[in-house]
């Protein structure tokens, strides 16, 4: 199942390269923080068709009509994303204010204790949150959905946690493996040409510089886009394995 969902996605995300074109425009101009909504309103609609899709369906993807809309969905999954991750934060900070009040051995078991219980609700709300999404996704953008607490978790009860993690797990090796190749192709390119070129007798140092943009530009405007819309139709695909 887990390697449908990723056999799926990685075509899924190769389907139009112009969307990732334009993804990566959106991106640049992201520092202004409403094209940073956009882009997550974007990925909600990738989810949004995954979970009212099939594995190895015929899906296309999502187009860009509706600005607004978008948008809006990309501040409420921001909302969401935010309120989950609180509570673990929350947590640790309770258990750092305490442990500063103790001293020597006791604060610092105090302190792994809270680390290790911030790190496993950590990972509960990180699963609690992606699958929030999609629930509020498949109940026609209901944002209420996002935090029906007992019927995300019957969700994932049904997936199984495993298959939940193990997915997860999957979607960050495969992101940091595709991301650290592709730099490495074109770090490894114009390393050739800086060598060639200083072997010549020119300086290098402008085509590293070169290999540095191109490497950046290829990132933002196909690596990265590639990359969103990967995981978000992962994330969509899995929570569709329990309809």
């Amino acid at each position: 199942m887990i390697l449908d969902i990723y056999k799926d996605s990685l075509e899924y995300s190769a389907k139009d390269w112009k969307t990732l074109v334009i993804l990566g425009v959106i991106c640049l101009f992201s520092f202004l923080l409403l094209p940073a909504f956009l882009i997550t309103g974007y990925n909600y609609r990738v989810i949004n068709t995954a979970v009212h899709g099939v594995i190895n369906g015929r899906d296309p993807l999502p187009g860009f009509e509706d600005l607004i809309d978008m948008f809006v969905d990309g501040v409420k999954v921001v909302i969401v994303q935010i309120a989950y991750v609180l509570v673990p934060v929350i947590v640790f900070l309770i258990f750092a204010i305490v442990a500063g009040q103790l001293t020597g051995i006791l604060s610092s078991a105090l302190m792994i204790v809270g680390c290790l219980i911030t790190f496993a609700l950590f990972v509960v709300a990180c699963l609690m949150d992606q699958m929030g999404i999609c629930h509020m996704a498949y109940n026609e953008g209901a944002f209420s959905k996002a935090f029906a607490i007992k019927e995300i978790k019957e969700v994932i009860d049904e997936i199984g946690w495993f298959n939940c993690i193990a997915t997860y797990l999957g979607l960050i090796i495969i992101t940091l493996v595709i991301s650290l190749v592709v730099t490495a192709i074109v770090y490894g390119i114009f390393t050739v040409f800086g060598v060639s070129g200083a072997v010549l007798g020119v300086d290098p140092s402008g085509i590293f510089i070169l290999g540095a943009l191109i490497n950046s530009a290829i990132t933002l405007f196909i690596v990265g886009p590639y990359l969103s819309i990967f995981n978000s139709r992962s994330i969509g695909l899995l929570y569709s394995m329990q309809i």
